[in-house]
């Protein structure tokens, strides 16, 4: 019998290349003779970061809705025309027992030529809130692996599982790091801190939010992790200097997010749903930030999942710049509400979300080999 064949495809942000590349590393320690392809869109973060980490990957010349820009969406229809040609084309070439679409521009188009093949598809819905295209190729998917709850009010019932959202398993792994963590930062490993991080492109909101209360942070003796982002680090270098406070590391990137997780006490983050599980298995007491300029608004209903479940605080993006800082620091003050976040996002954690979406892989490529 041939080794499984599979197509992975959809990107676009660290939130979604980094647990397909998750699942694709899990299926390969299944099956090590398992061929795996990789489709993603051009220009786009998973051209770079799937070839890094060893795997073949196809680019479609496919872009989302720009949004105030009439004259950059005219070639929409026929990116999106030409996306499925190539799409089916690959399909035919490399004979994919499964295809699994992890979102991004990419998956609707591998997905929806793979429904007209009747080759099988799974469908790794990270968000709480499943958008359009997910809602649409669901009707037809074989299966769909979630992170939430209540995600049967956007696909079929008897085709849901809940695996949780795969991660980078270096990267939660904090446990006995926080004064290797302090160290790599130059941080006292016995002052509270904080890290806010907006992501490898940053977020404006919480850098403003910083900046504008630093003298607060100062005040109280409190060290912060400020990953900036590469959009802003060089403005806020700009106006800061280097090394504008020993309690302040301003950082470009964070190459070691495991050692900051550790060295934190609190963390603030948007809201993304890969980031979310991240947290979720490091078991901080999380400030969640969502950010509003996504589709539908799904960040707010990811941070919201958590809210309700007093796994996390959520702040909303209008009032942070006002409000953030002064909840952070009342936050690392409360010993008793630091641990009731901290058991609850832990509860909520799946750690082996790339094993379970494999075995999921696997059944269906079984099931269409019969």
């Amino acid at each position: 019998m041939r080794p499984t064949r599979v197509i992975i495809s959809g990107g676009g942000t660290g939130g979604h290349i980094f647990p397909a590349i998750a699942i694709a590393n899990a299926l390969k320690r299944r099956e090590p003779a398992c061929e795996i392809l990789f489709v993603g869109a051009l220009g786009r973060m998973e051209m770079e970061k799937v070839p890094a980490a060893g795997y073949q990957i196809v680019g479609l010349n496919i872009s989302g809705i720009q949004r105030g820009s009439l004259i950059k969406n005219l070639a929409l229809p026929y990116k999106l025309f030409s996306s499925v040609s190539k799409a089916s084309a690959l399909i035919s070439q490399f004979r994919p027992d499964v295809v699994v679409g992890v979102g991004g521009y990419a998956s609707g188009p591998v997905l929806f030529a793979a429904s007209i093949k009747n080759i099988p598809y799974l469908i790794q819905e990270q968000n709480s809130y499943a958008g359009i295209t997910n809602k649409w190729l669901g009707k037809k998917a074989s299966k769909i692996c979630v992170a939430f709850d209540n995600m049967d009010q956007f696909f079929p019932a008897d085709r849901i599982l809940k695996t949780g959202n795969p991660v980078r398993k270096d990267v939660v792994e904090v446990e006995n790091k926080h004064f290797a963590g302090s160290e790599l930062l130059k941080l006292d490993p016995l002052k509270k801190t904080i890290l806010v991080t907006g992501g490898s492109l940053g977020a404006r909101t919480l850098n403003k939010s910083i900046e504008k209360h630093l003298d607060a942070i100062i005040a109280q003796d409190v060290q912060v992790i400020w990953q900036t982002g590469k959009y802003y680090y060089q403005g806020i270098i700009d106006r800061l200097g280097v090394d504008f406070h020993p309690n302040v590391r301003i950082l470009e990137f964070l190459h070691r997010m495991d050692l900051a997780y550790a060295a934190a006490d609190v963390i603030i983050s948007r809201a993304g749903a890969g980031t979310i599980a991240e947290l979720c298995l490091v078991k901080k007491p999380v400030i969640l930030v969502p950010s509003p300029n996504v589709a539908e608004d799904h960040q707010t209903k990811n941070a919201l999942a958590l809210a309700k479940n007093d796994a996390a605080l959520m702040i909303a993006d209008r009032s942070a710049e006002d409000t953030l800082i002064d909840s952070a620091l009342k936050l690392l003050n409360d010993t008793i509400r630091c641990e009731t976040l901290s058991f609850n996002i832990g509860r909520m954690g799946l750690p082996q979300a790339d094993e379970l979406i494999a075995t999921e892989v696997f059944n269906l490529a079984d099931k269409a080999r019969i």
